[in-house]
């Protein structure tokens, strides 16, 4: 009988641990199934049969004088598994066998190591399972231009104040039951014009921007644009620290205007993973309205319905994050103060204009 100590040497020394895996053997055991089959992935790696003799030998010498655990033998095969060239797989694997550190120290640097790889994307399909308690489930892949209108369409008459899952599944029903199809949704483009830096944005009067420049004189936004570009174009003006500025069109709808705008500086909900889009979040002050915020443009940001409830709206709260502006853009911010962005969708107006508003 061995203590835990000698079970977490035996973890800890992973790579001769590993020498004498046996599939059978851990399977009978009891151990997880998952756990054994990426255990048996490592062994074949390090121990398999390959071309690459040399590059193999000198990656379980390095996991063996770095004592590289048998969880990070398995996190790097995870990291590297999209690689398709085998000698590059083996140059990654061994600059991460030699970071000294404890997991999540690798799991760190294996993000800046490891060349970021799109996996192939998954077949367009629909799959049906099993009836069980009188319920099935559906599960369908498509285009992602068809699926957001797919939801586009089912989400018109959601009631914020009742559960939306219930609501979705009514609506589909509805939907396929009449007949009528999912209607395609419109592009609409609008120009995205960079104000430079050295023109002041002096005051905003009624619907119009007053801009200030350098020598001396002042002009509004529509004169500048008048200037520049075309009349039958829909543009919007954004400044590298003031954020979105105003919008040009034939009608002029406030309230409408605020959310074009918010929508082309943030596209998605800006809480990082968030998937929803522009299209499905509500208008959200980043200082409250409680606080004395206002409905300004620089001021509203599309979050969400959840994040919308559970974002720190009291500046002094620190349990869920909160959206802050950041040179002009809403990003989020951790509860310990760090700004995160939304990788899932960074093509917001000002990202796009300007770069990352965090480094820039």
């Amino acid at each position: 009988m061995i203590g835990f100590g000698e079970f977490l040497g035996a973890v800890a020394a992973g790579i001769d641990t590993l020498a004498g895996f046996d599939r059978q053997a851990a399977f009978d055991a009891g151990v997880q199934p998952k756990r054994v089959r990426d255990w048996s992935k490592v062994h074949e790696v390090y121990f398999g049969s390959t071309r690459l003799k040399r590059q193999q030998k000198a990656g379980v010498d390095k996991a063996r004088v770095n004592r590289v655990s048998m969880d990070t033998l398995i996190l790097i095969e995870e990291r590297t598994k999209l690689i398709s060239d085998p000698l590059e797989r083996w140059r990654l694997r061994h600059r991460l066998l030699d970071v000294r550190g404890n997991y999540e120290t690798v799991r760190r640097r294996a993000k800046e190591i490891v060349p970021t790889v799109e996996p192939p994307p998954p077949e367009d399909g629909v799959t049906f399972t099993g009836s069980r308690s009188t319920k099935r489930t559906m599960t369908m892949t498509g285009p992602e231009r068809f699926m957001a209108d797919l939801e586009h369409a089912m989400s018109q008459d959601i009631d914020p104040s009742r559960p939306r899952g219930p609501q979705l599944f009514d609506a589909f029903v509805k939907l396929m039951e009449s007949g009528g199809g999912v209607a395609q949704a419109a592009p609409r483009p609008l120009v995205l014009v960079p104000l430079p830096e050295h023109i002041r944005i002096v005051r905003q009067e009624g619907d119009e921007t007053i801009l200030g420049l350098t020598d001396g004189t002042t002009m509004t936004g529509a004169e500048l644009l008048a200037t520049c570009y075309g009349a039958d174009l829909e543009v919007g003006l954004f400044h590298p620290q003031e954020g979105a500025v105003n919008l040009y069109r034939g009608q002029r709808f406030a309230n409408q205007k605020q959310r074009d705008l918010a929508r082309a500086v943030t596209p998605a909900c800006p809480v990082p993973g968030c998937r929803h889009g522009a299209d499905a979040c509500e208008l959200h002050h980043i200082t409250a309205w409680k606080h004395g915020g206002e409905t300004n443009l620089n001021n509203l940001v599309p979050l969400c319905r959840y994040h919308n409830r559970v974002n720190d709206d009291d500046p002094w709260r620190q349990a869920r994050g909160r959206v802050e502006r950041i040179r002009g853009a809403p990003v989020w911010v951790s509860p310990r103060g760090y700004p995160v962005i939304n990788e899932r969708h960074p093509f917001g107006a000002l990202s796009s204009l300007f770069g990352n508003p965090i480094f820039r």
